[in-house]
């Protein structure tokens, strides 16, 4: 939230009026904020409209064009930072690969939601994210949790993940047709 405070010069604007130089820099810093803002809603636009039963390449190119090459990314869940774009590539690989496969395969539908969080500083975007992994038996989970960005021109120059909570306990083979899959595939049979 951008916030004004005014003051008056001797000789200067009368009392409640703004000068012509705070007018400008108010409408230059509401416009970066309309152009962060602009920024933040198709980064999460791209990452929605994402398919993983595509495969994970998507993903993968959505940081490579919103992410700064030393983006930091930060979690309440772990202890230490992970630095660099090439690390959270490996990191994010290694997630949705299998993720990939379970909806593939198994038969996963996954939904995925995000609405934007009002913030006060200027080079800062905060969003709440929701996921929902449902099997094909109908059973859920889902996950929830907050993102803060900090952006520098247009790129995400630093990432927190926070606040996160589960609904529902975890998936089970029982949940998802990976079973019916590998029988498919000749897997699992007894020679």
């Amino acid at each position: 939230m951008l916030r004004t405070t005014k003051v008056a010069k001797a000789g200067g604007p009368e009392d409640g009026e703004l000068s012509m130089s705070a007018q400008h820099h108010l409408a230059s810093g509401d416009q970066s904020h309309r152009d962060l803002d602009a920024r933040e809603r198709v980064l999460n636009s791209a990452i929605i409209a994402a398919d993983i039963s595509r495969g994970w390449e998507e993903y993968l190119e959505i940081l490579d064009a919103f992410y700064a090459e030393d983006v930091e990314l930060t979690t309440d869940a772990e202890t230490g930072a992970v630095r660099g774009r090439e690390r959270i590539r490996t990191l994010l690989f290694n997630f949705l690969a299998p993720l990939h496969v379970m909806v593939e395969i198994g038969g996963l539908s996954i939904q995925i939601r995000e609405s934007p969080i009002h913030g006060d500083a200027a080079d800062e975007t905060h969003s709440a994210w929701s996921v929902d992994l449902i099997g094909v038996s109908g059973r859920r989970c889902k996950l929830a949790w907050r993102t803060l960005r900090r952006w520098a021109d247009s790129r995400v120059v630093y990432e927190r993940h926070y606040d996160h909570q589960q609904t529902g306990g975890p998936l089970t083979g029982d949940d998802l047709s990976l079973n019916q899959s590998l029988a498919t595939l000749g897997y699992g049979r007894p020679s």
